[in-house]
């Protein structure tokens, strides 16, 4: 009996540290920014998805382009030409320079810095990002973050929309040392850009030497450094890293020198299906929007309908066997 209870103390201590350990592991994940090409001339840094970490809430993907160092010439090269969507919303954000958006709405929209262009593809969408204005090349000043956020299954087949909202229309908070933009979702209290699933995304500028803390309403939270370092718990993380939290954890982030942070999360939607631009909780949706592609039947851009990405193929398999969407969970 004597063993018995050495036993389930043994046990129970073990279990004990297990638990003290996973709560003072703050962060989960650290993401290192992979690159990308997503155009001729246009290599970005790809955060998301990671094989570790396919999603942040309803975040599937992540893409920071630039500083971009190129002639004011060779705008044309790094254009993203018209290419389809479903099951998502994009959601574009500069730094700086200005993209020319076009879709199949009929939509023709330049974003400039500051300024969110939030494409809801729904049941199918094409568009197409343009760099026309051979200033915004100048001098590296073009810079800009993509995300993709996955829909709700009850608004994946919803019609494509489009809006695109001005600085002076989006909440700012502000602190001594630090400067804060939401970009959608709810966060510190600021709520205006809406959303059809619990998020948060903001653009946040930290000055050196300052503490910040997450917002503590979502159960999924990650930083991306764009620029600067920051400490967490002692350790440094510098540009190009993202960091996903644990559940539950406070952070107290510190910037070691100014710092531009995204930060992001929300609630998790469940297991998604994602193959080129095609994001949706049904494999055979997918398989759907392939041959819509090719078919025609997702309409291109009314003022940009002369070229085309076409459907990708997979050259390790026969043409008729394109590679199966890849599950995200």
């Amino acid at each position: 009996m004597e063993k018995l209870h050495e036993r389930q103390r043994a046990r129970f201590s073990l279990l004990q540290n297990y638990l003290c350990l996973k709560l003072s592991r703050v962060i989960e994940l650290v993401i290192e920014a992979r690159k990308a090409s997503i155009a001729p001339g246009m290599d970005v840094k790809r955060i998301l998805p990671f094989r570790l970490r396919r999603m942040v809430g309803p975040f599937i993907f992540m893409d920071h382009a630039g500083p971009i160092q190129e002639q004011p010439t060779n705008g044309s090269k790094l254009d993203v030409l018209p290419h389809p969507h479903i099951g998502l919303s994009t959601v574009s954000y500069l730094f700086g320079g200005q993209v020319t958006h076009r879709d199949s709405l009929g939509v023709e929209q330049i974003i400039r810095p500051g300024e969110v262009n939030w494409m809801t593809a729904g049941k199918g969408i094409a568009h197409s990002e343009r760099f026309e204005d051979p200033s915004s090349l100048t001098g590296g000043q073009l810079e800009m973050i993509q995300t993709w956020v996955a829909l709700p299954e009850k608004d994946e087949e919803a019609a494509p929309s489009f809006t695109n909202y001005k600085p002076e229309q989006l909440p700012i908070y502000t602190d001594t040392g630090v400067w804060m933009r939401l970009i959608a979702g709810d966060a510190y209290g600021m709520n205006d850009v809406k959303t059809l699933s619990p998020l948060f995304y903001l653009h946040a500028v930290i000055q050196q030497g300052k503490d910040f803390g997450l917002p503590r309403d979502h159960s999924e939270r990650a930083l991306y450094v764009a620029k600067g370092n920051i400490e967490v718990q002692g350790k440094l993380y510098h540009e190009g890293q993202m960091l996903v939290f644990s559940q539950g954890a406070d952070p107290i982030i510190h910037a070691k020198e100014n710092s531009m942070l995204m930060l992001m999360g929300g609630e998790p939607l469940g297991e998604r299906h994602i193959w080129w631009n095609f994001v949706s909780s049904r494999r055979e949706r997918i398989e759907q929007a392939k041959e819509d592609w090719k078919q025609g039947r997702i309409l291109l851009p009314p003022n940009d309908n002369k070229e085309f990405i076409p459907l990708p193929e997979d050259k390790s398999k026969p043409a008729a066997s394109p590679p199966a969407p890849e599950i995200l969970s």
